[in-house]
């Protein structure tokens, strides 16, 4: 059984759905990455029904607070649990070291003494950089530098324990230097900011994004045969899947999501 539970879809600005975030299922547990941008997180992982008592491992792609800031209560929730002997083991959170420089600091303001007193006992931070390996939830993930334009920021790879391989890009368009990591992937995660027709209102490349139509050409010509599209404005949520799904479709013929948030991919 392996399954990615969609947590969140939305860019920075959404408010008609949350920001993208997820957590990978096996039988090991849940492999959480990024966490949104507040205690938003609480509820999602609720109604997805998942309990943070099966996360130990947490990847933070980068420091922007629509991934960061919600870090900060997954650690709260957490803490609390360990506290009340509802949690069993240790959390392991990996970032680059200027997010956990990030979580440090916001740590210090917002959290209390009983709960940071955890951090190097049952709460570790592990610094990444490009081309690290780790073992997380039963993968084996390599993390890997996506030549951000505005933030350093990371993606990783990884085999399911079906033999795919499974690559999140991160929240920025692919870069052709990561070609060399990215390709064989059966699995791609991708950003898609809006529709080409709409690049005019939404402005996507002005904000380093990639439209619906450059996610979908990427993937064709990566010869990747599961396309997962997310990082979206709102404006179309409910319309969102089937708009999204029909630019895609022109360029792209394998198999399509645009999930809503708490949809659930079989893998």
């Amino acid at each position: 059984m392996e399954r990615l539970h969609v947590l969140g879809t939305g860019y920075a600005l959404a408010t008609r759905c949350y920001n993208t975030c997820f957590a990978l299922e096996n039988g090991d547990g849940l492999l959480l990455v990024d966490a949104g941008g507040g205690n938003g997180i609480l509820r999602q992982m609720e109604d997805a029904g998942l309990g943070f008592e099966r996360v130990h491992d947490f990847f933070i792609t980068h420091a922007h607070p629509d991934h960061l800031n919600g870090a900060v209560w997954v650690l709260r929730k957490i803490m609390t649990m360990m506290r009340a002997g509802k949690f069993e083991g240790e959390l392991h959170v990996y970032c680059h070291k200027t997010v956990r420089k990030g979580l440090e600091m916001i740590g210090e303001l917002m959290l209390q003494k009983k709960f940071l007193r955890l951090i190097g006992e049952r709460v570790f931070y592990h610094d990444i950089e490009d081309g690290t390996k780790a073992r997380l939830c039963g993968y084996d993930v390599t993390f890997f530098d996506i030549h951000s334009t505005k933030l350093l920021q990371f993606g990783f790879t990884t085999r399911l324990h079906s033999g795919k391989k499974l690559t999140c890009l991160g929240d920025e368009p692919f870069n052709p230097d990561c070609r060399g990591i990215v390709e064989g992937t059966d699995w791609l995660l991708c950003e898609a900011f809006c529709l080409q027709e709409q690049a005019d209102v939404f402005k996507p490349y002005e904000k380093h994004h990639s439209t619906v139509a450059d996610a979908a050409r990427l993937a064709n010509a990566l010869g990747v045969p599961h396309l997962v599209l997310w990082h979206t404005e709102d404006k179309n949520y409910a319309q969102r899947k089937a708009l999204y799904s029909a630019e895609a479709r022109q360029s792209y013929g394998g198999d399509l999501y645009v999930p809503d948030d708490l949809e659930v991919i079989e893998l």
